[in-house]
């Protein structure tokens, strides 16, 4: 089939490579406008532009689709978009974390007689975080499973019917990142799956999302990243895990601010009775033991400003030689 893809990280690129390879032509792509990223601040493609060019599949980057903006420049690039669309032949479109809203006049475009309509990759199992950080959230809320929905888009949020649903376990160990690969080839498997099917005149089952159970996923701000170490330790862990790789979770030590990428919580209970939230407590091999409110953390994984991501107990040690005492604190 003809597949208009929209999507911009890398999480998108892996299901727009898993449709080029399984035959299906991809015959246009709808990503993000470069954006500046790294020490340089240079202008970066996306991932998805990458693989378009790559391939010498047709690129589109408008700043947005709403075709009635306040903005003369982007209006037309909006229009220009629809046009190009309106022009061109697909039977399906694919939307895998675009970054922008589809209109209801593209919705019904892809639609349009003889053609399948908008597919999304959502990476939960839906209605369950609906939104822009499902991912991060499910870790972070402590969840035990979590997946990805394939659903034909509508103009809400994340709220069309489902059309297939891949479960997935979550680790104690799983992190946002590690979480985010495993998801994201189950996601490109399942659209894969989809796309075969309608081409196959196979008929997909839609079915309506329920009303209970649903959950929003928010977009996850720098301001969370802050350790508040007067939680308990199960709260810390699944914060620190949630935000690796973004924004990563801070705490200060020494007037400096540290960097947490990873963590465990201890095999056998520690009691310090005269500890205070924030202390370090001891060094565990690799790891060191940080009192919470309530319980104990092992902090794995850390890193300086400036640094590299090194081992917890190795990342201390300067100042371990300065103070009988370390506390982490909020700024």
């Amino acid at each position: 089939m003809k597949i208009v893809f929209a999507g911009t990280p890398e999480f998108a690129a892996q299901a727009m490579r898993a449709i080029e390879k399984s035959g299906h032509q991809i015959v246009l792509a709808l990503t993000q406008p470069d954006r500046r990223a790294g020490r340089g601040m240079h202008l970066q493609a996306s991932p998805v532009k990458e693989f378009a060019q790559e391939k010498d599949i047709p690129v589109l980057q408008p700043e947005t689709l709403k075709q009635n903006h306040t903005d003369v420049q982007k209006k037309i690039a909006a229009q220009e978009a629809f046009q190009y669309l309106s022009d061109i032949e697909f039977d399906a479109m694919v939307v895998v974390a675009y970054g922008l809203i589809l209109p209801q006049a593209i919705l019904d475009l892809a639609s349009q007689s003889g053609r399948h309509g908008c597919f999304n990759i959502h990476a939960s199992v839906l209605p369950r975080w609906r939104g822009a950080a499902p991912i991060q959230r499910a870790i972070e809320s402590g969840d035990a499973d979590t997946g990805v929905s394939i659903m034909q888009m509508d103009a809400g949020l994340d709220t069309g019917d489902t059309v297939l649903v891949g479960d997935l376990k979550i680790t104690p160990q799983e992190t946002s990142a590690s979480l985010h690969e495993h998801l994201a080839t189950l996601g490109a498997k399942l659209i894969v799956k989809t796309l075969n099917d309608l081409d196959e005149g196979i008929a997909i089952s839609r079915t309506p999302q329920p009303i209970e159970g649903v959950t929003y996923a928010e977009k996850i701000l720098k301001s969370e990243a802050e350790i508040d170490w007067h939680l308990s330790a199960i709260e810390i862990d699944r914060r620190i895990r949630a935000f690796n790789p973004f924004p990563g979770a801070t705490s200060s030590l020494n007037g400096e601010q540290l960097k947490f990428w990873n963590s465990c919580l201890p095999s056998k209970e520690q009691i310090h009775l005269d500890a205070i939230p924030g202390q370090v407590l001891d060094f565990s091999g690799g790891g060191v033991y940080v009192q919470c409110g309530e319980g104990i953390i092992e902090i794995l994984e850390m890193q300086k400003p400036g640094g590299k991501k090194i081992a917890a107990s190795a990342c201390l040690q300067s100042y371990r030689a300065q103070e009988k005492i370390m506390q982490f604190k909020k700024d």
